[in-house]
């Protein structure tokens, strides 16, 4: 793990002390819990993985949340048999750990005219992909690059006419969401909350869109890390995928092995 600095220079991150019950911890999915794919649908998180963070999750009394562009219902599908706390299109929906769900809504007749636009623009764009997420919308050209600057163009359109949309550019992706959403203020809600209140957060991210979410951890004074390349707010570093699920490893064998609350390295 390496700081997040213009001179990349190896450093060791902080202890974690599991043990004292302090730590909230929050996970991006695509390209952190999970490889990136092709198609979303093709996306998945090792059953492992599922298993070393309900350990986590028990461990610190559900203190662990997905904080991700996809819905909330994708995030379960993923996740399964595992139901975690999360916040879903970026923010846009939130689900405590009650159960309780909050969700962002538009007003009435934007997101079926925003729709139209937005396919009918993409069917000109052989393979391009259009997410719907009721609220929000993903534009994806990750298998037709090509049309990279026609699809910004698209979506800058698109808010033009909707004012209270914007955009959020990500890996081969632009979306479309309400203003005011984003993993910040998603996270920043989740800390206001039982079980994560009075904790410090920690935050594993790796696009752009997770940018937000490294901010208001920082400012919490929480541990924020950038999973792969690219400058980034987040202080500490992980080369890539399989890094974060050995670190998650990591934190699950200490849970497994030692129970005298001694002070690790992530």
């Amino acid at each position: 793990m390496t700081t997040a600095s213009q001179d990349n220079s190896t450093a060791t991150p902080p202890p974690v002390n599991l043990d004292d019950g302090k730590y909230a911890f929050f996970f991006d999915v695509d390209g952190t819990l999970a490889e990136i794919q092709s198609e979303p649908d093709a996306v998945t998180i090792p059953s492992q993985v599922r298993d070393n963070l309900k350990l986590l999750a028990d461990h610190c009394n559900s203190a662990v949340a997905l904080v991700s562009g996809r819905p909330i219902v994708q995030l379960d599908k993923l996740a399964a048999p595992l139901v975690l706390p999360a916040a879903g299109v970026h923010g846009a929906e939130l689900r405590d750990v009650a159960g309780n769900l909050h969700r962002v809504q538009l007003a009435e007749g934007v997101a079926s005219a925003l729709q139209v636009k937005l396919e009918t623009a993409m069917e000109e764009m052989p393979g391009t992909l259009l997410e719907t997420k009721g609220m929000a919308f993903a534009l994806h050209y990750r298998q037709a690059p090509q049309f990279e600057k026609q699809v910004l163009a698209l979506a800058e359109s698109a808010v033009a006419e909707f004012p209270e949309l914007t955009l959020q550019p990500g890996k081969c992706v632009v979306e479309i969401k309400p203003h005011g959403i984003d993993k910040g203020a998603a996270i920043t809600a989740f800390m206001q909350h039982a079980p994560f209140n009075g904790r410090t957060p920690v935050f594993v991210g790796d696009d752009l869109t997770d940018e937000k979410g490294f901010h208001a951890v920082n400012g919490l004074q929480g541990i924020s890390v950038k999973v792969g390349e690219g400058a980034s707010a987040a202080h500490y570093h992980l080369d890539q995928v399989t890094d974060v699920h050995d670190w998650i490893a990591k934190i699950s064998l200490q849970l497994q092995q030692d129970k005298t609350g001694k002070e690790f390295t992530l």
